[in-house]
């Protein structure tokens, strides 16, 4: 990576460009102190960020897969904001679209999340309905900290039981077949799993979006065209309403965008 500086810093522009650390990259990424004056019917602290990618005409995948519209720059904030999250939630089409592992431990981040009270990798915590899901993966196999499973009361019995062999924690977030996006934020928080972040895919973050509980998006723009009919990074129903997001930061780096905005 050559170079990394906020658009708008023009003396760190004028001193020419450089890699951040990854230090540096964690403080652009602060989740926010819990607020004294906070809903009391939320969970104490809990935020839930997403991170997505889109290319210039707002696919945010090519060929099935965000990859090859990304860049390393963009996968090391990837990097960045999973050693800052307590969970990450993923839905179980992405999973297997994409190969989800386990978080690892970083070296790098084991100082600042011993500090701030995690363990050493964020829990995955996958939302299914079906929870058909491959359970000799690595994802379920190997973990640091158990891989949870987010589904509804009507999840079919025998793949709850089959979830629970290989290890994985179920939690159910719904009434029905479904996950409930308000249910499973609280669910997550009541674990002390408040730091979330949220990796898509699509219909997932567009449920999350409908239930109006994502309260911050952190999307790189990247400098591509795609045209074909690959998927918005948010799917499902239009919201009556279009809700507002304030940018909170940009950073920028080849032409690619890095930035975040925060429910206004």
């Amino acid at each position: 990576m050559r170079r990394l500086f906020p658009v708008t810093d023009q003396t760190s522009a004028a001193a020419g460009p450089r890699e951040w650390s990854l230090d540096e990259l964690a403080e652009a990424y602060p989740y926010p102190e819990p607020s004294p004056g906070a809903d009391p019917a939320a969970p104490a602290g809990a935020w839930l960020r997403a991170n997505m990618v889109s290319s210039l005409d707002g696919a945010a995948q090519h060929d099935g897969r965000s990859e090859p519209i990304s860049s390393a720059t963009d996968m090391r904030i990837f990097g960045t904001l999973r050693a800052l999250a307590d969970v990450v939630v993923v839905g179980a089409e992405t999973v297997r679209m994409e190969g989800y592992r386990p978080a690892r431990a970083r070296e790098a981040f084991a100082a600042r999340r011993q500090a701030a009270g995690q363990g050493p990798a964020p829990a995955i915590a996958v939302v299914s309905a079906s929870l058909d899901l491959d359970f000799s993966l690595p994802l379920f196999t190997e973990p640091l900290v158990p891989t949870l499973l987010l589904t509804g009361a009507a999840a079919p019995p025998e793949r709850v039981r089959e979830a629970e062999r290989a290890g994985a924690e179920v939690v159910v977030a719904g009434d029905g077949p479904g996950v409930e996006p308000a249910r499973a934020v609280r669910a997550l928080a009541a674990r002390g799993l408040t730091r979330q972040l949220t990796e898509g895919g699509p219909r997932l973050l567009g449920q999350l979006v409908a239930a109006g509980v994502l309260d911050e998006l952190c999307l790189t723009v990247s400098p591509l065209l795609t045209a074909g009919g690959a998927q918005r990074i948010a799917g499902g129903p239009s919201l009556e309403v279009p809700e507002r997001y304030a940018l909170a930061s940009i950073l920028e780096e080849d032409g690619f965008l890095f930035t975040r905005y925060r429910r206004a």
